[in-house]
């Protein structure tokens, strides 16, 4: 998990380059941040979380497995058509019902269609296609085996987030390319709740929910949302159905906004929401001080992920665990910044206090416990000092 993000990294950037060659315009300041700071998210808490899911396949198959299928080159095949074909039903009923869409939405809030789109995955989205694949061991297929599909069809997907390859030919028939998938992605009317299969195409023919690219589409919702906060990003959708299943009138009405279809959803819910928590979105022109601001903390975050999830069986719980909070408040700060929030100080001082209790815990014979005091001690006194210089430099 740690290698795949120099690998990543290098082919955003190769795809950077080429649309700056060939004249198109692929990326967007604040939607590459968003999509990367989701993508950190995802890698940060799945390399957490990532025993657990292999916890859970192992203990349906060694309790309630139906068969114990070995491994040869047919059971291969068949665990791969069997993972997609789960991955579809998930998809689609992702795109269907409410509490799915919940956990799948943060996937489409990208008005760009590039590589660092493929990134906007969730903790939320992985614990609910664990549901789905919970059936592969119980047909009987190993924890081990469905483990080593998975990442191989989590691959995949990456490869297909992308305007820079055309159609390709032949294997337009039988495998998902990325013309399909920018059908899926896009908000024209011919091509909504289109093309839901994840390695193979042939799902969306037989279930009849294939359209093929005819025009370049437009991407994002259809409903756009008015925000770069990485918080509203995870959660607008989850508080808009808690606001509808509270102000729906009967319990079949409110079953219905969590298992409907999200155009039950009275779209006003959202602007009341917005409204409520201050949310819009800022598109103006970043000052070069202000994008190196932010390019500076998502790097530094990136070289943060890297090394830890490189050293993370080496640290203990509480250590892990700092760390991790430091990364997940860097990745709220870069929204926050994004959205020209003025309490963005209050996650820097936080982000401060925890680095500075990192170095004590891991160099605590080097560095003095009084200075901590003194260092703590004059931030306190001189805080809107301190708070008002940022934010000049910051937002000028």
């Amino acid at each position: 998990m740690a290698l795949a993000i120099p690998f990543f990294l290098t082919l955003i950037g190769l795809e950077y380059w080429v649309s700056k060659r060939t004249g198109k315009h692929l990326y967007n300041f604040n939607d590459t941040v968003s999509n990367l700071s989701v993508g950190i998210a995802e890698r940060l808490l799945d390399g957490l979380t990532l025993g657990v899911f292999y916890f859970v396949y192992d203990y349906l198959y060694q309790h309630f497995a139906l068969f114990h299928i070995q491994a040869s080159v047919i059971s291969w095949i068949g665990l791969l058509l069997i993972t997609d074909f789960l991955w579809y039903w998930y998809h689609r009923l992702g795109h269907e019902v409410n509490i799915l869409w919940s956990v799948h939405v943060v996937h489409h809030q990208s008005e760009e269609f590039n590589f660092t789109v493929s990134a906007r995955i969730t903790l939320f989205q992985a614990i609910a296609r664990t549901f789905f694949w919970s059936i592969l061991p119980i047909v009987g297929f190993s924890a081990e085996m469905i483990m080593i599909i998975l990442l191989i069809h989590g691959l995949y997907p990456f490869f297909i987030h992308t305007r820079t390859i055309g159609k390709l030919g032949i294997l337009e028939y039988v495998f998902v390319t990325p013309s399909h998938h920018r059908v899926h992605h896009a908000n024209n009317d011919q091509y909504l709740d289109k093309n839901y299969g994840d390695v193979f195409i042939f799902w969306d023919k037989l279930f009849g929910t294939f359209a093929e690219e005819i025009e370049e589409p437009t991407y994002g919702h259809t409903k756009p949302l008015h925000s770069n906060s990485f918080l509203w990003q995870h959660f607008h959708f989850m508080l808009e159905m808690a606001y509808a299943f509270k102000h729906a009138q009967g319990w079949k009405n409110k079953l219905t906004m969590l298992f409907g279809k999200p155009e039950n959803i009275n779209p006003t819910y959202r602007r009341v929401l917005e409204k409520k928590f201050v949310i819009h979105k800022t598109d103006k022109q970043h000052s070069t001080r202000f994008r190196n601001y932010v390019v500076l903390q998502i790097s530094l975050v990136l070289l943060t992920l890297f090394t830890f999830l490189l050293f993370a069986h080496q640290l203990d719980l509480f250590t892990q665990s700092i760390i991790s909070l430091i990364i997940l408040i860097t990745l709220i700060n870069c929204g926050a910044i994004l959205e020209q929030r003025r309490w963005i100080f209050y996650l820097e001082y936080s982000r401060s206090f925890l680095i500075l209790l990192i170095c004590f815990i891991q160099f605590n014979e080097s560095i003095n416990p009084y200075f901590l005091v003194i260092l703590g001690t004059s931030i306190t006194l001189y805080f809107k000092t301190l708070n008002r210089q940022y934010l000049r430099l910051i937002y000028g």
